[in-house]
């Protein structure tokens, strides 16, 4: 029985504290673009507070009699209460001009710091409370570690499959607020138990760890340097995967919770009593997957989406494993469990703030995730390898250890300058051709520890000479939004604006044709019927006289549709990237604004907020060009972010979507939206650009319009390519409260 209580305690403990972290990250999501970096800095902030609650863990067993232990533990239990339900702290708005990494980690210590302090607390101080039981199975509690991990994966994978798509937010939030009642009733059973142990047992468990010499001191302060290692790499590249596949795809608590619940997999694989999976058949397949990771990197190449997330997750779950099982494999005693969780948490800690606090700094591109490989491959167990004969034979392994990774470092080096030397154009055959081969080279060093993870550095420090489809880059920004390039294309004609590996605008380097709106903004397309459209109508003021346009897009860019703009009209910019406004505002990468509309205002901030804040009906025309990466950030295609929109849209206005996605099918989501709130909505698909027309600036796109009748389409709702969006019937509709993003993802 007391097994089974302890169990089901730490079970569902490690339940809720994983059902609460992507749940508040979603909270958060709408009020900063949708951008993945907030997951990753929720992230941050669960791992500080587990670390504080594995902190009062320690020190309450360490200097607390169990009883009085026992009695703070449950005591303190009651406190968090006090903020549930759950949810984002009235008057909360991230700031505007500067990194919301602090409001984040602010907005959450008020939020759902205390609960989540005492639930990260509870895991080792039921272990240690089970340890002092008097159990069969006390001797070794680090069995309840796995189900605690177990509890965690119920909770990860259990919000995006089952509450996400079923229950709005506010009802997660109560629900949550029942199963931690539930908890707490728990733990006074469990304390009970614990209460009436036979004094004997005390003794016998309870040994100071004051007693070891001084040489075994010295030895335990490496030991736990290695803890720190081995939980700081998985949890760095943990963070690296989940940036990775959600730069270029929507920020969705499933992309969130599937690196997260491989990471902790392999937490309750390798502290099983019995681990499934072989600790050294593992670690040898590392090398093939640490460069197959590696190659999206260093070929600066694109692959499908289903690729990438196998390849990225296999890699994730392969390293989890080799390092968390060299945890389990040197975990201590039961009198320095605490202690163990205590270096382990602090380790994937350092991990969270180097990925989330330190690199986004240091970096202008997403480094962490290359490092963290070769630091896996610099931890890994050595590959029992052909004895060395003689000591001069060592010295020549030795050397080689250092000399081959520089050999290929400057064959690397040789190649890629050839290709630019040759003009050859960046393709995947190409790039598998070239760097598949210095890969393969790579992996035969495999055996080697050193030796592969210099090959590695050789590799990635060599890639930075390559730029692949960026062309000429001539400026490199990284914020909390992303990464950002402008570079010149690798014919010399167009000067682009990258997010991620995606282009966000592009000018022509032309002087006589630097007014032109191309990619996705060219008069022959969507953009410019809606455009067309707007500036045919005639428009009136309060007074009745003739005036001009009026108009608001939401996401800068590069400015391609100031270009649009004529004499008279209002142009405002929504953009919630500081990034962005100051390279589109700089004459030395884009002239759109400094030529076309230079009196625009920008606006900086999330447009759902700042949006707010304008007059009722004051634009003519919103479009809603806002992305991260490919995507639209979900919080604007909402219900209640339609209605924002409509009460700011003028009588007779245009509201416009721009919904080209490799990833997503947008139409049949607002199609229902529009649907539900009586609008027209019709859509314009120009996706059969042919390569001619892709080699002289124009990108395929679609684009979506709504209207509160068809009449105030115009011109637009009689031409040919605007088709009504067909809505599948009982669709649901999204809100703030709930979106399904699954149902609408292209997976091929």
């Amino acid at each position: 029985m007391l097994l089974i209580v302890f169990t089901v305690s730490m079970f569902v403990s490690a339940t809720l504290l994983f059902l609460v972290e992507p749940m508040m990250a979603k909270m958060a999501l709408p009020l900063l673009g949708g951008t993945p970096a907030v997951w990753n800095t929720c992230l941050v902030f669960f791992q500080a507070v587990l670390l504080a609650g594995y902190l009062y863990a320690h020190a309450s067993t360490k200097w607390l009699g169990r009883r009085t232990q026992t009695v703070v533990h449950i005591g303190l239990a009651l406190v968090p209460f006090a903020v549930l339900p759950l949810r984002i702290p009235p008057g909360w708005e991230p700031p505007a001009q500067s990194t919301p990494v602090f409001w984040i980690l602010g907005m959450l210590s008020v939020a759902v710091g205390l609960p989540f302090l005492l639930l990260s607390s509870s895991a080792p101080v039921l272990q240690r409370w089970f340890a002092e039981s008097g159990h069969l199975a006390s001797s070794d509690p680090y069995f309840l570690y796995a189900a605690s991990n177990a509890g965690s994966l119920v909770g990860l994978l259990g919000y995006p499959l089952l509450l996400e798509p079923t229950l709005p937010l506010s009802l997660q939030s109560h629900l949550w607020g029942y199963g931690y009642a539930v908890f707490v009733a728990m733990l006074p059973v469990c304390g009970v138990m614990v209460w009436r142990r036979r004094p004997d047992i005390a003794a016998s468990d309870e040994v100071p760890r004051e007693a070891v010499d001084l040489a075994e001191k010295g030895m335990n302060w490496s030991e736990r340097l290695r803890w720190i290692a081995l939980a700081f790499v998985p949890s760095s590249l943990m963070l690296g995967v989940t940036t990775g596949l959600t730069t270029d795809v929507p920020a969705i608590p499933l992309f969130w919770v599937l690196p997260l619940a491989l990471y902790l997999l392999s937490f309750v694989l390798v502290f099983a009593r019995k681990p499934p999976l072989s600790h050294s058949w593992l670690n040898r397949r590392l090398p093939a997957l640490i460069l197959l990771s590696l190659f999206p990197a260093v070929s600066k190449s694109e692959l499908p989406l289903v690729a990438l997330l196998l390849i990225y997750l296999f890699t994730l779950f392969a390293v989890a494993m080799v390092c968390h099982g060299e945890l389990a494999r040197n975990r201590p005693k039961v009198s320095r469990l605490t202690e163990f969780y205590l270096w382990i948490s602090f380790g994937g800690v350092l991990g969270g703030i180097f990925n989330s606090l330190i690199a986004p700094v240091v970096f202008s591109t997403v480094a962490e995730l290359p490092i963290a490989l070769i630091f896996a491959a610099l931890l890994r167990p050595r590959i029992e390898a052909k004895p060395v004969a003689s000591a001069a034979e060592s010295l020549k392994w030795r050397r080689n250890d250092l000399l081959l990774p520089l050999t290929l470092g400057l064959c690397m080096v040789a190649t890629i300058e050839g290709m630019a030397h040759f003009g050859l154009k960046p393709s995947r055959s190409l790039n598998i051709l070239f760097f598949g081969y210095s890969m393969l080279w790579c992996m035969s060093f495999g055996k080697r520890t050193l030796r592969f993870a210099a090959g590695l550095t050789a590799l990635v420090s060599a890639s930075l000479l390559y730029t692949g489809p960026f062309g000429q880059v001539l400026h490199t920004e990284r914020s909390f939004f992303g990464v950002l390039r402008v570079s010149n294309d690798p014919a010399g004609k167009f000067r682009n604006l990258f997010h991620g590996v995606i282009s966000h605008g592009m000018q022509s380097l032309d002087p006589a044709k630097s007014r032109e709106p191309l990619a996705y903004y060219t008069k022959s397309g969507p953009a410019g019927s809606i455009l067309r459209s707007l500036q045919a109508k005639t428009l009136y003021g309060n007074g009745g006289e003739v005036r001009k346009a009026r108009w608001a897009v939401v996401g800068l860019g590069a400015g391609a549709m100031a270009c649009y703009r004529q004499e008279g009209e209002t142009l405002t910019y929504y953009e919630i990237d500081p990034a962005v406004e100051h390279i589109a505002s700089d004459p030395r990468y884009f002239t759109f604004l400094e030529q076309c509309a230079p009196a625009a205002q920008i606006v900086l901030g999330d447009a759902r907020l700042k949006l707010r804040d304008a007059k009722d009906g004051s634009y003519d025309l919103i479009a809603l060009d806002a992305f991260s990466g490919d995507s639209i950030p979900l919080h604007l295609l909402t219900r209640e972010a339609l209605a924002l929109y409509m009460r700011k849209l003028a009588p007779g206005g245009i509201l416009a979507f721009h919904i080209s996605s490799l990833y997503l099918r947008l139409a049949p989501t607002l199609g229902a939206l529009a649907q539900n709130a009586g609008l027209v909505c019709l859509v314009g698909d120009d996706t059969g650009v042919s390569q001619a027309q892709i080699d002289a600036g124009k990108f395929p796109s679609t684009w979506l319009v709504m209207a509160r009748s068809r009449a105030d389409l115009g011109e637009l709702a009689k031409e040919a390519r605007w088709a009504p969006v067909d809505v599948r019937p009982g669709a649901r509709i999204w809100t703030d409260d709930y979106s399904n993003v699954l149902t609408i993802i292209k997976w091929n």
